[in-house]
């Protein structure tokens, strides 16, 4: 054992797990692309007030989760606990809001949020963020949400639930706002829940808490005070959604957990998740820019939990082995020195080919090396020995039914090539 462990909270990937880790992000980036959003990749830490201005100073986020340090210059860095506002910032700072509009990007990484460590939390955890900045449309709205559902579906989950709300604008939601906090300051609610009405009512609609959520049943809802402008977009996005086939469901007490969101707000839940069970959400976010000192840029993204999403795979694929996505397909069994490099040279070819394709290592006897690719879960094997070097023949057999080929060693990696499917090949 060694002296050390990861840090309480960090959720980490091995294999064979791992791979349904990078299937999650892969289903994820390629629905991306196919909507034409390009790749970004911004800062892990940033200037603390970015996030207490964006954020917003009443979200639990800022009060009470994030790992904020002051570095060697007397600067106070915060790690990001989400992504929005960094990114935000990245596409204001390098000028892309300039060109055309609207700008459409992702990126995917760790976020960091001093929680109590469960399953499904962690304080160290990882998302997929998908933003489009520059235009209210709310064909954008719709969009986003159909680039995470068709993600999902590639993934397979089908006990997915997608809930809708709309969140109003600053020129509705000061008179809901007013009504809820009339509603509120009557419930037996504790000291730090009756501040927080004062601050920003609404976060106390996403309290998780059984007593608390209890006396909420009667309260206002935000769709009974939109106004004209934002009950129209509402009920455009949810006509757009229709139109997708995208099966949705009211959630008029929806409001997320930060403080930036407006309009059109909206959550993926899956029910086999228990109390964690919201794998991914976003909504608008209109006036984040003017907050973070930016010109008016009307915005909508979203982020989804990767841990959260492994977790639901595993949940409706129960009993179901991990996919060897990323193991070998062709196993090479060097048998002496001399067929090393030999083999080395074959596998390379393959992988250039795009075959995933490994070999044993270690000088390895017969038996050894034939375990390593039974194991390896490779359709073929090949041997080189000092036989078939003399010989100018490789010997390929087939791990699932046991036939043997010799090939002319260079004609080999055309001849596996050809009977198997190269990366990218096949559409999951």
């Amino acid at each position: 054992m060694v002296d050390f462990q990861a840090p309480k909270g960090v959720s980490e990937y091995v294999p064979p797990r791992g791979a349904l880790f990078a299937e999650a992000l892969e289903a994820f980036t390629a629905s991306a692309r196919r909507a034409c959003y390009g790749r970004l990749e911004q800062a892990v830490f940033e200037d603390t007030q970015l996030f207490v201005r964006g954020v917003g100073e009443s979200s639990d986020v800022v009060t009470k989760e994030m790992y904020t340090f002051e570095d060697r210059g007397g600067r106070s860095i915060t790690l990001r606990p989400e992504f929005t506002a960094g990114l935000l910032r990245c596409v204001l700072e390098h000028g892309l809001n300039n060109g055309p509009l609207p700008v459409k990007v992702w990126t995917a990484g760790p976020v960091f949020r001093y929680e109590r460590p469960q399953s499904g939390r962690y304080r160290q955890f990882y998302q997929f963020d998908l933003e489009a900045l520059g235009t209210e449309d709310p064909a954008i709205d719709a969009e986003t949400i159909a680039v995470a559902w068709d993600a999902y579906a590639a993934l397979g989950l089908r006990r997915l639930r997608l809930l809708l709300n709309s969140l109003g604008d600053r020129e509705c939601r000061p008179v809901y706002r007013k009504a809820l906090q009339e509603y509120l300051r009557g419930l037996d609610l504790d000291s730090e829940t009756r501040q927080r009405i004062e601050l920003n009512p609404l976060r106390v609609l996403d309290d998780k808490r059984p007593e608390v959520r209890a006396q909420l049943t009667g309260a206002p809802v935000m769709t009974d005070y939109l106004c004209a402008a934002c009950a129209a977009h509402h009920d455009r996005v949810r006509d757009l959604l229709s139109g997708l086939s995208i099966p949705w469901s009211d959630e008029p007490r929806l409001v997320r957990g930060l403080d930036y969101y407006n309009r059109t707000t909206y959550e993926f839940d899956h029910p086999l998740l228990g109390a964690q069970s919201g794998i991914g959400g976003g909504g608008r976010y209109d006036g984040l820019s003017e907050d973070i000192g930016g010109p008016p840029l009307p915005s909508i993204g979203f982020a989804v939990g990767l841990d959260r999403i492994v977790l639901a795979i595993e949940a409706e694929r129960a009993g179901v082995p991990v996919s060897h996505a990323y193991s070998a397909q062709v196993f090479g069994v060097p048998l002496g020195s001399g067929a090393q490099q030999d083999m080395l040279t074959l596998v390379t070819a393959l992988r250039r080919a795009g075959i995933r394709a490994d070999m044993a290592f270690g000088h390895r006897g017969l038996k050894g090396a034939m375990k390593a690719a039974d194991r390896s879960g490779a359709s073929y094997a090949v041997l080189i020995g000092d036989h078939e070097r003399s010989a100018g023949l490789v010997r390929i057999r087939n791990l699932e039914n046991g036939e043997q080929h010799d090939v002319p060693a260079d004609a080999a990696a055309a001849w596996l090539t050809e009977r198997l499917p190269a990366e990218g090949d096949t559409v999951r």
